[in-house]
C-alpha cells in the first residue's frame, strides 16, 4: 500500500516523500516584489516536504493581485529569489514557484493599473489593497490581440524562475484567478476564440501551459485547478466536461503534474483522476475551509489514486510537518491573525516539535 512516506519520481526530481507544501499567500515580500531573507528562512524550514510550491508569484505588474506579494518579472526579483531557492536546496529540498496572474482579482491601488480579465465583469467580493479591502473593480476586457501577451507572461516568468534556481513552476489555474476566469461561464462572456464553447474557454489555459512547456520543459511545469470552486464568482456550469476536455488537451504535453483541489464532487474528481495519465497531486481540503488536510484525508486520497498530497495550512505552524505526520505527533494550531500580517511573528516563530516545551 502506498504511504505518504514513500519516495516518488517527479519529472527529473526524486522526492523523498509524497507530501507537498501547497502554495499559500503570506504577503511578506519587500518593495518592488522582492523576496526577503525571512522568506528564505520560512521555506528552508519546511524543506523536508517532498516538494514545496511557493506562494503565488505575479508574472507581471498588471498580474499582481495582492499588495506585498513577490514577483518574477524583473531582474531584481530573480536575484532576490536566489536566496530562497539556495536556502531550500541547502536544506535538501525541492521547490517550484507558483505563477499567479490575478486578472480581475486586483485593484488600481495595488498596481496603479486597471485590472484585466476575459470580460468587463467584476469579481464577486472585496479585494485586498494597501489601504484595506475594497470592492472588486470592473476589469478591462482583454482585446483578442492582447491575450497572447498574458499567455506568454507565464512562460516569461517560468524562464526567470529557472534562472532564479527553482526546480520548476506551477501555473495557478485555480481559485478564480486569470486562468480560472477564462474557464468560467460567469466571468468569461467573450464571443471570440477564447469564449463560448468549452473548447474556446480552455484555450487560454492550454496556450499558457504550452508556452511554459516550450520555455522550460514539461518536466518543470505543473498546473493547479479547482473544479467547480466558484471562488471570486468564477462559476462554471459544466465542470466534468470542462475539466475533462482541459486534461485531454494537456495530456500530450508531458507535464510534471496536475494539482487538483477537492472543490467539487468526489465522483467528478475520481473521473478526472481516471482521465489524467500523469502525476496527480490532490489537496483534499476546500481552500480556506474549516478543515485543513490531515493524515486521514491524505491516506484516503492516496488509496483513491492520488500520487502526491498537498498540505496547506498545516505547514504554517508545523515547519516539521512531515516528521509530525510520520511519528503521529500533535499538529500545532496556527494563528489566522498572522497569515497576512507581515513581519516574522506567526511566520518564522513556530518551532519544530522537539523544541516545544
Amino acid at each position: 500500500m502506498t504511504t505518504l512516506f514513500d519516495r516518488y519520481r517527479l519529472g527529473e526530481l526524486d522526492l523523498p516523500n509524497r507530501v507537498v507544501m501547497a502554495p499559500m499567500t503570506r504577503v511578506r515580500a519587500a518593495a518592488d516584489g522582492l523576496a526577503t531573507p525571512s522568506m528564505a528562512t520560512y521555506y528552508a524550514q519546511r524543506a523536508t516536504a517532498g516538494l514545496i510550491v511557493t506562494e503565488g508569484v505575479q508574472p507581471s505588474l498588471i498580474g499582481q493581485s495582492n499588495p506585498g506579494t513577490p514577483g518574477l518579472h524583473t531582474d531584481g526579483q530573480v536575484t532576490a529569489w536566489r536566496q530562497v531557492t539556495g536556502a531550500v536546496h541547502a536544506n535538501g529540498g525541492r521547490v517550484f514557484a507558483q505563477i499567479m496572474h490575478g486578472g480581475r482579482v486586483s485593484h488600481p491601488e495595488t498596481t496603479g493599473l486597471q485590472p484585466v480579465g476575459p470580460s468587463a465583469v467584476p469579481a464577486v467580493g472585496e479585494v485586498f489593497t494597501p489601504t484595506g479591502p475594497k470592492p472588486a473593480p470592473v476589469p478591462r476586457a482583454l482585446p483578442t490581440a492582447e491575450v497572447s501577451e498574458h499567455v506568454h507572461s507565464y512562460a516569461d516568468a517560468a524562464r526567470r524562475a529557472v534562472d532564479a534556481g527553482f526546480d520548476g513552476v506551477e501555473l495557478h489555474g485555480a481559485n478564480g484567478y486569470l486562468i480560472g476566469q477564462f474557464l468560467s461561464t460567469g466571468a468569461n462572456l467573450r464571443t471570440d476564440r477564447y469564449g463560448g464553447s468549452i473548447g474556446n474557454r480552455i484555450r487560454f489555459a492550454v496556450e499558457a501551459v504550452s508556452a511554459t512547456v516550450e520555455a522550460v520543459g514539461g518536466h518543470r511545469t505543473g498546473i493547479r485547478l479547482s473544479p467547480g470552486a466558484g471562488i471570486w464568482g468564477a462559476t462554471e456550469t459544466d465542470v466534468p466536461e470542462l475539466y475533462g476536455a482541459l486534461l485531454a488537451e494537456l495530456a500530450p504535453l508531458g507535464l510534471a503534474y496536475v494539482h487538483l483541489e477537492a472543490t467539487t464532487d468526489e465522483e467528478v474528481l475520481l473521473g478526472l483522476r481516471a482521465a489524467w495519465p500523469g502525476t496527480l497531486v490532490v489537496n483534499p481540503a476546500f481552500p480556506m475551509g474549516p478543515r485543513p488536510t490531515d493524515r486521514a484525508a491524505a491516506d484516503r486520497w492516496l488509496g483513491l489514486g492520488a500520487d502526491l498530497i498537498s498540505f496547506g495550512r498545516a505547514f504554517i505552524a508545523n515547519p516539521d510537518l512531515v516528521e509530525r505526520l510520520r511519528q503521529g505527533l500533535p499538529i500545532a494550531p496556527d494563528d489566522p491573525a498572522t497569515w497576512y500580517a507581515g513581519g516574522d511573528a506567526g511566520y518564522l516563530t513556530y518551532p519544530a516539535y522537539r523544541h516545544v516545551a
